[in-house]
Formats: structure tokens, sequence, C-alpha cells
């Protein structure tokens, strides 16, 4: 079991913690063109020996067809990925105290008292919402929003293992599918959640406006190779 560590967006981090997000889409790099037909699992990719000839490679995991595959970037079944998600980073101040502080953008609430945390504590460790201005009062001025991409490891409170990866076009999820990827909210009532199941037009298309804010206009258009990915949660 290997670890590896995957963005998501601020409102994607809401939807993993409150439960309503199992699942993510990331296109397929580079674009295996329109006539791809995957299948996805462990395979021998084909390699080119030192001698010209043609040979089974080391098996790795991933999309395999007759004429060409892709592997995929986060591992396998049974792997777990760490969330980076953005926040701010600091030192604690004090003569030669080099521990660092991560402050989440996305603060959980005071029921589960979680929002500091500190290098040097066990992983999931943090201070509470209490203790927020305590922590505050020791922030050096090195204080600075840190994006998603350089949170460190020690700073990550999410932890996800993959149930099982598939290969798909952008535009074949199901209203179901587009449920669990945290579409929870109803396009005309933004800020409400939903109480019954979403038919396919509000689901799908919520997850289209999503789609194209991360991804920019005409990305849906587009319908690109995507993998999908689900997963269960395992920390918090």
């Amino acid at each position: 079991m290997k670890e590896r560590p995957i963005l998501f967006s601020s409102p994607m981090v809401r939807a993993l913690l409150d439960g309503s997000k199992t699942q993510t889409r990331r296109i397929v790099k580079p674009d295996p063109g329109p006539y791809w037909n995957p299948t996805v699992g462990l395979y021998n990719p084909t390699v080119i020996k030192n001698g010209g000839y043609e040979a089974p490679g080391s098996e790795i995991f991933g999309a395999s067809d007759e004429i060409q595959g892709r592997k995929f970037p986060y591992g396998q079944p049974g792997d777990r990925l760490w969330v980076r998600e953005s926040g701010i980073r600091s030192m604690l101040a004090g003569s030669g105290d080099q521990r660092g502080l991560f402050r989440h953008d996305v603060p959980v609430t005071p029921e589960t008292g979680q929002y500091w945390v500190e290098r040097t504590r066990a992983p999931g460790a943090s201070y509470s919402v209490e203790g927020c201005s305590r922590a505050a009062a020791l922030l050096s001025a090195s204080a600075k929003v840190t994006p998603s991409i350089h949170m460190p490891r020690w700073a990550s409170r999410i932890l996800l293992e993959i149930i099982s990866v598939r290969a798909e076009r952008l535009n074949d999820i199901s209203d179901i599918d587009a449920v669990a990827e945290g579409i929870g909210l109803t396009p005309v009532a933004i800020g409400m959640k939903l109480t019954f199941p979403p038919s396919e037009s509000m689901a799908v298309n919520a997850y289209r406006q999503l789609w194209e804010q991360i991804n920019g206009e005409g990305s849906w258009a587009d319908n690109p190779w995507v993998w999908c990915v689900e997963f269960r949660r395992v920390t918090p």
C-alpha cells in the first residue's frame, strides 16, 4: 500500500469532510484519442528493449487496449491519497523554534475541535478552535497563504483509500455519480442542501458547472477521457 498526494479545491474539501463526496474525476493524460477502448486493471505494457525488440514490461495499474495504454497516476485500489488543500502556513515565534503550523482554508466546526495542525505532533493531532487564538498569538510575521500544491504531508488532515478505478468519457457521468462527486446544491438555490434525490438534469448540470469552473469554459464540451476514482475517507 502506497500513499500519494491529490489536490482538492475548498468546496470539494467541504464535501469530503461532510461525507457527500466519494468520487473524483481526473483527465487522462496524454489524450488517448477518440478510438480508445480501455480496460482498467493490472497489465504489462509493451517496452522496447536495447536490441530493438518488443517485450512485456513491468506490471502496472492503468488502462490498456490493443493499441496503447495509460498508467493510472494515483496507484491502484487499496492505495491511499492524502489530500492537499490551501491554507496558512507559519512558524511558531520564539528563539530557535522552527516548528511548523498550518491552518486550513476550510475550518471545521467547534464541535469537532480541530483547526491548527502542528508539525511536531502526531498525525491527526491539532489545536482546538478554542486554542486558535493562542496559536495565532504565537504566529510570526512569516505567516502566508500556501497554495494546495505546496501543502506539506504533515499538514494533511484528510486521508482517502481508493476503492475502484475506471476510465470513461466525461459526459458519460450518470446522475448518481454526479451526486457522488459532492454535488449537493441546486443550481437555483445555492447554499441549500437537497433533501431529495436530484434528477439527472439537476445533478449533471450542477457538475458541469463545477467542472467548467475548475477547468475553464468549454472544457465540458471537449468531453475528455477521465479517470473515475471511487474512494472512502479514512481520516478524519
